[in-house]
Parts: C-alpha cells; structure tokens; sequence
C-alpha cells in the first residue's frame, strides 16, 4: 500500500470532490459528454496540471471537480466558484448542462457508456452489473489530520453522525424513471458494492494497513482505492475522507455539509488530543440510523446513540451546532456551519425533486428548474 503522508496542522485543510452529472441541455438526460467537454477543457488550458481538478468518472456522464488543498471552507468556495465557472460556460457551448443530485430522475443507467479506462473496465469485468449500474452521484470532503492512528480513530468516532450527514444531504428519490419511495437511493446502490457501505471498526492504523494489505493479498481487492466506505482513511493525501452524502441541490448546500464535516473531524481531533473516551456505539444502531435517513431524509427520527432516545434532526443538528459553536469559531466557518439548520428544517433536495414534479407532473420540467437554480453563472451566449 502507497505510503501515507500525514502532516501537522494547527487548522485542519479541507479539499471537496464533487460528482456532477452531464446533461443534454434540450433532453435534460444524461448524455456520456465527458470525453467532449474534456476536450474543450484542454483546449482553453484549463487541463493542464498534473492532477488535474476536471476528472472522469466510472460513467463518461460523470464530471468530478475538485478542490485544492484548502485552509478554510471560504477558501475553498473560491476555488469551487471558479472551476465550476469554467465548466458551466464549456458547457454551454457544447449545448450540455450540470446535475446536482445523487440520482437522475428519468435517465437509465443501462444508457450510459462507461470510461474507456483500464481501472474502470478491470472494475466493471469483476463487479459486472453491481457496476454498470453505478450512475450515482455523491459528495466526499476531505479533512487532514496529523496521524495514521488518529485518522483511524476518528474514522470510528464519527460513523454514529454519517447518518445526520445523509438525512441533510439526500438527492436521489429516483432510480430508472420511478419513484423509489426513498430520499437517498444512492445510498442502497453504493451498498451493492462489497467494500462499500459502513466501514468495520478498526483499533489502530496498524490493524487498517493490515486489512488492506490482506484483502490485497488474497485477491479480494487490487488495490485500496476499491475500498468505497462511507468514510475511510485516505491513503495518500493523509486525510480522513467522509463520502455518505448524496450530492447535495447547490452549491450553498455543499458548502454547508463540508463546513459540518471539517468541524467534526477537529472536534473529534481535540478529544482524541484530551483523551477523551469514547462512548461505544453498537454498529447496528448506526446502520438503523442511516436507514432511517435513506428512507426519510430530514424528516427521520434518528436515535441518540448515547442516551437511545429518538430526536428530529432539526433537534439532532441544533445539538451538534451548539457542541461545535467553538470549533466553527475556530476555523472560521460560523455561517457556513448556520445554514446546516436551514437545511434540516426546510425541503430536503429529494423533497424539492418531489414537490416540483407533484406540481408540474413533468420530470422533464423538474430538472430544467433545478439545474437553472443551482447555476452560478449567467448562460453564456454563444
């Protein structure tokens, strides 16, 4: 396994990937552009660098966008506004738009063309249709911390709010043209994967190293980057990486959970610094809880695995805003981490999918207005 670099940080960096679906801008469905907007990209200089920040995905209608490494949340919306400007007016010139949900309303996955990559056909070769049907889109967030152990560590702390996480974030209540009944079926179509879904609980970087290293070894896996949990030590970047959330309706939204999850990740941080205990939290109970989001987004009733007790997660937020008041201080993220509430006590981005196509009972409509709101430029005349 790659050797992990971990660096000391007094404020915790943060980077941000986000996985935007490629549409036609007449159909509103999926189209596999990929390969034509990287073109433009490259053309107009902007994929230059090494590691570039517009990457393919499994699916060619698949964009991801990333972030540097960034000091603060504020920073790394600057980055994202800029990039994500870019990529809108290639777009538009291509007669393509972007997707900010989970899951696509009407487009089929058996539609969509798979990058023509080594890794992706080795992937879809072993997995078959637990991959094919992978047109899924999700929000990580990357956070440094200063060790291995204590990437570990805070990687099982913070599993027992991974479902607070998801009940905010959820975007996808469609699945091949229907109603699926759920607001994040992106979640159950990740836990298809058999390295997906909640990660076991590990002691130490150690045992983590040793895991990887025997799943390798026994053909399990070729390499760690198949390991897709819910949230997991990043091998290379020394970060601790959270990917529950479905990807959120906007870019304020976005905002908003990388703000909550960096302020976790510090918080968690100086308990482990202190020595704090950690109270244990049965994995059932967390996997219930996470049910509980997919099926019900903000509207869930998520138990406190501390005192067992049921509590909104408009109450489940307000708690946690209250217990990282000084940490947000601290990173500078007040505003950010406020609108975490907003989101807890108004339409969820699956909700607003619903609401619109109750209204209009065109999904064609509902994603034309959905992709105009979450825009960030002005159309580009061309």
């Amino acid at each position: 396994m790659a050797k992990i670099d971990f660096h000391r940080n007094d404020r915790p960096t943060i980077g941000i990937e986000l996985e935007l679906g490629l549409l036609d801008a007449e159909t509103l469905a999926l189209t596999s552009a990929y390969g034509l907007l990287n073109a433009r990209l490259t053309a107009e200089g902007h994929q230059q660098e090494e590691c570039s920040n517009f990457k393919p995905e499994l699916m060619q209608c698949v964009l991801e966008i990333n972030t540097g490494i960034c000091e603060t949340v504020s920073e790394a919306e600057q980055d994202l506004r800029g990039k994500i400007a870019i990529v809108e007016n290639a777009c538009d010139a291509l007669g393509l738009r972007l997707w900010w949900g989970a899951t696509h309303p009407f487009s089929s996955w058996e539609d969509q063309r798979i990058t023509p990559d080594d890794r992706y056909l080795m992937l879809v070769n072993l997995l078959q249709e637990m991959a094919r049907r992978l047109v899924t889109f999700g929000l990580h967030v990357h956070v440094g911390v200063d060790s291995g152990d204590k990437a570990v560590m805070i990687c099982d702390r913070i599993m027992r709010h991974l479902p607070t996480l998801l009940a905010l974030s959820v975007s996808s209540p469609f699945w091949e043209d229907r109603r699926t009944g759920l607001q994040s079926h992106r979640s159950k179509v990740m836990e298809g994967l058999p390295t997906a879904g909640l990660p076991t609980l590990m002691r130490n970087w150690s045992e983590y190293v040793w895991l990887v290293n025997h799943m390798i070894e026994t053909g399990f896996i070729n390499t760690v980057r198949e390991i897709w949990w819910d949230v997991r030590p990043h091998h290379n970047f020394g970060t601790v990486e959270v990917r529950v959330c479905d990807m959120p309706g906007n870019l304020q939204d976005t905002l908003a959970l990388a703000s909550l999850i960096q302020c976790l990740v510090k918080a968690l941080s100086d308990e482990i610094d202190h020595g704090t205990y950690q109270h244990d939290s049965h994995p059932m109970m967390v996997q219930q809880n996470k049910w509980r989001a997919a099926r019900f987004g903000n509207q869930a009733k998520l138990v406190d695995t501390n005192t067992y007790r049921s509590a909104s997660v408009t109450d489940t937020v307000k708690s946690l805003m209250q217990k990282l008041k000084n940490t947000a201080a601290e990173l500078a993220c007040e505003h950010y981490l406020d609108h975490c509430l907003t989101m807890a006590r108004t339409p969820s981005a699956a909700q607003r999918q619903l609401d619109i196509l109750a209204e209009t009972n065109d999904k064609q409509e509902m994603v034309r207005r959905l992709v105009e709101v979450a825009r960030i430029t002005d159309p580009l005349r061309v």
